[in-house]
């Protein structure tokens, strides 16, 4: 079967499935030269496993766990209790006892031991497990050895141990524990040293913490430590806690809690010398790993020893660069209205159409954006243009640029004004005509009616040529100059509008109330179009009950079996031809659309019946309507009364006209890529069914974790490495977790920027004013639209809203979000229906509770909890 007991010395890096993660780093700590590790053993897997391999008890309560849904917190406790005391009682296999005492012999039987619990899901890439089992300090005697070895082998089944893996996907059945005996090494101070910065993340910043006696104290939260921040071996920061506790080992084994001299308290627990030599250790155990570690350090003696070394899994990913120079990046996520991971096809995709210079981290994009601040030229110009859609961003961005030295600025030569597009220049001269964006439309429209004739018979390589070329055709119109004028035409407009009712009339925002109730905005009509489908059904019964209570996919066809179910299917199945191509985080091309999911679009078809009465898609229109146009009127009115008032109010009203005509234009270029890309899913998932069929890939979706050159590569040849696949997906699971910063530096430094704001009320949270207005309500906090059970007179709370979410605004009477700005899908269609919006609140969805009743300023940017 294998050892029941390994030195540190006989220990082999591949031996995870023996030792665990924790037993496996400490044995490759041990063989660095000047690393000092106190001297022990592991008691492997194989111990444990014999301990309980005839237990008939383990196998049922595990299956049981594992059976369990995470929400299920009472009976994961229940049954993890159960599974410690069974544990703690086993008999101790006389291979395993007798391993052990041969073991203890040869260190010394009267020696202190600490015990660690070493489990094989711990201390890896993507999960650290820190903290999960337990560890016990100055155990003395071979008995109480054995006991706590016990102890060690129970603590698998901790329920903070067991939720953690059901977190994190591992299989309570297919995980296995350790036990590591070590010397116990008695410190004067102990601690914790990150070798990337846990706060910033900045990978050249290491941060120490450390407090007098046992790591115990630290660990446990029962004293604050001592903070040191150190960068190429200079001490940059020092935050010098009073420390009024330690733990110290007793005589007789244990530990005990201990009161320091209040001289001791305010002292500086490591010296700037010990300071630094620790920083220099932290280096060399990170460079032999090759990732940042997260490492438990002991002082004894002036001598440093190492407990324990894991990789840190919180960071994010640093963009990859093509050479040693610093760089800045910026998320594409955070102006795209999707921070969440894409998958490998998705990302391909995205990249392909964008001209600008990418990099993906931790399933995301980022622009790099060193190349415009390093020049004088460009730089106020890239903070300005990203500052108007995200302040923060903005904040960011400057903050970087004020440091000395870190963006290496561009020669003189190169420090001229690149050419801005014409677009950029002021287009609020354009006709006034709405036959532009009409002709626009339908140019868009039968540009899809082609690509659909063309594409179906299209297969092979033949597909995905064809699918690049059609990519050069969607780039040319995304960016065609004609409808960038247009939708600068109005932006600008609205720019001139807020900024002259502002400066003449002192009316703040007046655009957004102008702004609602536009034609051709292809988004909000989309939500006004899901109301008329409430209106088709909410006339029968059985259909009603029948969608509140179904899950099945099949539910279209069998509405037929209820009256009105013709009459329901065929109004969803129309609303679906025109927006089934859309789905939350849409610009992912693997999301699910809502014609591969209808049931996605049930839960606010019923929200619609339950909160609206008849025809209240007509009448929401008509009132916005009627509120921007009176709102015109009385800014022209009020306008004429002012010195030379008339060529005030002319001028006025053609920037009205202007936005009024074009800022509905705003979302249809959106609307025309996400057309594209749903055509050019369905083929490429016909690609997958051959695929599928010919036992290629298991399953159509594993598609997604290719790249678009391996798709094509693996539809070509028929072969495929699965091990990709998977490996993919425990990336992206991983991914999941992480939350992608604003900004980033090739440092990793993460930058989210402050807001510079001044006379706010007291605890009022920051945001960016996007749509005007003042509203109090019930916050509903929705982490996806599935969660959606919203009442009329909610105010919406989420990370990020994409056009998907649009069928929610028609319910709510605000919104605020953690991402977005001025002209972000939100707010443009927040500003139309006339919902007070902010946007780019630093995590609002943890700091506002669900339920909690708020207050939203949509003019001057703030949320007030009541």
């Amino acid at each position: 079967m294998g050892p029941i007991v390994l030195s540190f010395q006989e220990l082999e890096t591949t031996q995870l499935r023996l030792v665990g993660g924790k037993g496996r780093h400490l044995a490759e700590l041990a063989k660095l030269h000047n690393v000092q590790v106190p001297d022990g053993f592991c008691i492997t897997t194989i111990g444990y496993q014999k301990a309980i391999e005839n237990n008939e008890a383990i196998l049922p309560l595990l299956n049981q766990l594992t059976a369990l849904d995470i929400e299920q917190r009472d009976q994961i406790s229940k049954i993890s209790g159960k599974l410690r005391q069974i544990i703690m009682r086993v008999d101790l296999p006389s291979t395993v006892e007798k391993a052990v005492t041969s073991s203890l012999f040869q260190l010394g039987e009267t020696q202190a031991y600490a015990i660690r619990s070493s489990a094989t899901a711990e201390d890896l890439p993507f999960a650290s497990f820190a903290g999960q089992q337990d560890t016990y300090l100055n155990i003395i005697g071979k008995e109480a050895i054995l006991q706590h070895i016990r102890k060690c082998w129970a603590s698998l089944f901790t329920d903070r141990a067991v939720m953690y893996r059901m977190q994190n996907g591992f299989d309570h059945s297919q995980v296995s524990i350790s036990v590591i005996v070590q010397k116990m090494v008695f410190s004067q101070a102990s601690g914790i040293l990150f070798t990337a910065d846990p706060i910033t993340s900045n990978r050249k910043l290491l941060s120490i913490d450390a407090g007098f006696g046992l790591g115990e104290a630290l660990v446990s939260g029962l004293v604050s430590a001592d903070c040191y921040k150190v960068q190429d071996e200079k001490i940059v920061d020092k935050r010098i806690a009073t420390k009024k506790l330690a733990v110290n080992g007793r005589k007789e084994g244990g530990t005990e809690i201990q009161q320091l001299s209040p001289d001791q308290q305010k002292q500086q627990t490591l010296t700037d010398q010990q300071i630094v030599r620790l920083a220099h250790i932290g280096r060399q155990i990170e460079a032999y790993f090759g990732s940042p570690q997260d490492i438990e350090w002991c002082l004894v003696d002036d001598t440093m020893y190492i407990v324990q070394s894991r990789p840190i899994t919180t960071l994010f990913p640093i963009p990859e660069a093509n050479d040693q120079e610093n760089h800045v990046y910026v998320s594409v996520g955070h102006q795209q209205m999707m921070t969440d991971p894409m998958k490998p096809l998705g990302l391909a995709f995205f990249l392909l159409l964008t001209p600008a210079p990418m990099r993906v981290a931790g399933g995301r994009l980022f622009v790099d954006v060193t190349a415009q601040l390093a020049s004088t030229a460009s730089r106020e110009n890239i903070i300005n243009t990203l500052g108007q859609s995200d302040p923060l961003i903005k904040d960011a961005l400057t903050t970087i640029v004020d440091r000395e030295h870190f963006i290496k600025p561009l020669p003189d030569a190169e420090k001229t004004q690149p050419p801005r597009r014409d677009f950029l220049k002021d287009q609020t001269h354009i006709d006034i005509d709405p036959t532009i964006v009409s002709d626009l439309i339908k140019e868009s429209q039968s540009s899809i009616d082609e690509l659909k004739h063309a594409i179906a018979r299209k297969s092979g390589s033949d597909l995905f040529e064809f699918i690049l070329e059609d990519i050069q055709e969607l780039k040319k119109r995304s960016f065609a100059s004609q409808s960038l004028t247009v939708i600068m035409a109005a932006m600008q407009a609205s720019a001139w509008v807020n900024e002259k009712m502002d400066e003449w009339l002192g009316e703040k925002k007046a655009a957004d109330t102008l702004s609602q109730s536009v034609p051709n905005n292809i988004t909000s009509e989309m939500g006004l179009a899901l109301m008329d489908v409430a209106d088709v059904i909410r006339p029968f019964p059985d259909v009603n009950h029948y969608l509140q209570t179904t899950t099945k996919d099949t539910f279209l066809d069998d509405l037929e079996l209820y009256t009105g179910g013709q009459e329901s299917k065929d109004a969803i199945g129309a609303f679906l031809n025109k927006y089934g191509m859309r789905c939350s985080g849409e610009i992912d091309i693997t999301k699910t659309r809502w014609s591969e999911n209808p049931m996605a679009i049930v839960p606010m078809i019923l929200s619609n019946i339950n909160n609206f009465e008849h025809g209240a898609s007509k009448q929401k229109f008509e009132q916005g309507l009627r509120v921007s146009l009176e709102k015109e009127q009385e800014l022209l009115n009020r306008l004429k009364q002012l010195p030379d008032g008339e060529q005030k109010a002319k001028e006025t009203k053609r920037k009205i006209d202007l936005i009024r005509t074009f800022i509905g234009y705003r979302e249809y270029p959106k609307y025309g890529i996400v057309q594209r890309y749903f055509v050019y899913k369905q083929a490429l998932m016909r690609e997958a069914e051959e695929l599928v069929k010919a036992h290629v890939i298991q399953r159509k979706e594993d598609i997604y974790y290719l790249t678009f050159e391996e798709l094509h590569d693996v539809v070509q040849t028929k072969k495929l490495d699965h091990q990709i696949i998977s490996n993919r997906k425990v990336e992206y699971a991983y991914y999941e977790k992480l939350t992608p910063p604003r900004v980033i530096t090739s440092d990793g430094e993460m930058m989210n920027g402050e807001y510079k704001r001044e006379n706010l009320p007291a605890k009022a949270i920051a945001g960016l004013p996007v749509s005007s207005g003042v509203v109090e309500g019930r916050a509903r906090v929705l982490l996806s639209m599935g969660d959606a059970t919203l009442e009329a007179g909610d105010i919406l709370v989420t990370a990020f809203t994409d056009p998907s979410w649009t069928p929610l605004f028609v319910s709510i009477k605000g919104l605020v979000t953690e991402v977005g700005g001025l002209m972000t899908h939100g707010a443009v269609i927040a500003r139309e229906y006339g919902l007070p919006a902010v946007v780019g609140v630093e995590n609002a969805t943890k700091r506002i509770k669900d339920g909690q009743r708020i207050r939203v300023h949509g003019t001057q940017g703030y949320i007030e909890l009541l």
